[in-house]
């Protein structure tokens, strides 16, 4: 036998349990450069419109809770915050996208299996309803057709605080999609911490005529949004760790994303704490309240930062890549099924 068909079969025995003469190569891409292209959206217009539309999104559910279970003050802040916050994630979307014609002629078909035509749609029917909620609370003006907006604004509200988590993943950013599982759960929490910090900061600053005690929907959002937050963050970054061999959790964990988003995590610890415990404190609460929306902004932000690197640098998509080979290949000491 030759030395080169000896070395060949060391080499290519690997499925019988031969150890490789030649070491696996290490990942490469052209120059260094990335594989995938980065997404052209630019900052702070999108962090500010992931922020911004859950935060409405949120706050529609939190005040046709409140108003329909007579908690009128608290319902007004959040009916007035989802109709300032969708207004200005409106404007920081078309900001993104250079001119309104071209968030126009997204409604131009509706592809339900497109997040973004989905999203656009979203947008389009909810935010006249949740800026006639604000608008009939405000004024006092035909307030049956107040209520029917705040009730259609708060059924549409859980799909404008989450679509734009279906909107990421369905990227080919590696730190976003293989977070699809998690990402919706992050977003939901996420945007209604915030819906509920906004009512805390509201009582804490004396804006709720009743007091701390009108503030019970918001506090009771507020907790539990924090706790699903910080539990599917932690899921997340579980399982893009894996198993040591895709560590894709890095871009959230490492450099300035990762300081941020450890930032808005003890926010949110913070936030939660004080909303447990300061009931009776307007100073708390609105200490609170400020802790969970900081936290909120932060960790859109931290999310979007953490899929840009991940985009950049080759690695996290070629590793990620060679890590599901073994499992697709077939052994070959393992004999082929014949027909049946």
């Amino acid at each position: 036998m030759s030395q080169a068909r000896h070395a060949t079969r060391r080499r290519g025995g690997r499925g019988r349990g031969e150890q490789a003469m030649v070491p696996d190569a290490e990942f490469t891409s052209y120059y260094g450069r990335p594989v995938i292209r980065e997404p052209v959206w630019r900052t702070p217009d999108v962090p500010g419109y992931l922020f911004l539309g859950g935060l409405a999104g949120a706050s529609s559910v939190l005040a046709a809770g409140a108003e329909l279970s007579g908690y009128r003050e608290v319902s007004r802040v959040a009916k007035t915050g989802a109709a300032g916050a969708i207004g200005l994630s409106a404007v920081a979307l078309v900001h993104d996208l250079g001119r309104p014609g071209r968030f126009l002629n997204m409604l131009r078909v509706f592809k339900p299996s497109s997040p973004m035509s989905v999203g656009s749609w979203l947008l389009a029917g909810y935010g006249p309803v949740a800026g006639a909620a604000a608008a009939a609370e405000l004024t006092g003006l035909f307030p049956r057709a107040g209520r029917a907006a705040t009730v259609g604004a708060g059924l549409l509200g859980p799909a404008i605080a989450t679509y734009t988590a279906a909107l990421i993943c369905d990227t080919a950013v590696p730190a976003w999609h293989e977070g699809h599982r998690e990402m919706p759960y992050v977003f939901a929490g996420s945007a209604a911490s915030a819906a509920g910090g906004l009512g805390l900061l509201a009582a804490g600053l004396g804006l709720l005529a009743a007091g701390l005690g009108d503030a019970r929907p918001a506090r009771e959002l507020a907790v539990a949004g924090a706790a699903v937050e910080l539990v599917a963050k932690r899921r997340l970054l579980a399982r893009l760790t894996g198993d040591g061999t895709r560590n894709l959790a890095e871009p959230y964990e490492t450099g300035r994303t990762g300081t941020l988003l450890r930032v808005a995590e003890g926010l949110t610890a913070a936030g939660l704490a004080g909303a447990v415990l300061g009931r009776r404190s307007r100073l708390v609460s609105a200490a609170s309240g400020a802790a969970l929306l900081a936290a909120s902004a932060m960790t859109r932000w931290g999310i979007f930062e953490a899929g840009m690197a991940s985009a950049r640098d080759p690695k996290y998509t070629i590793v990620p890549q060679r890590a599901r080979m073994p499992a697709a290949t077939p052994d070959p000491a393992r004999p082929t099924p014949g027909p049946a």
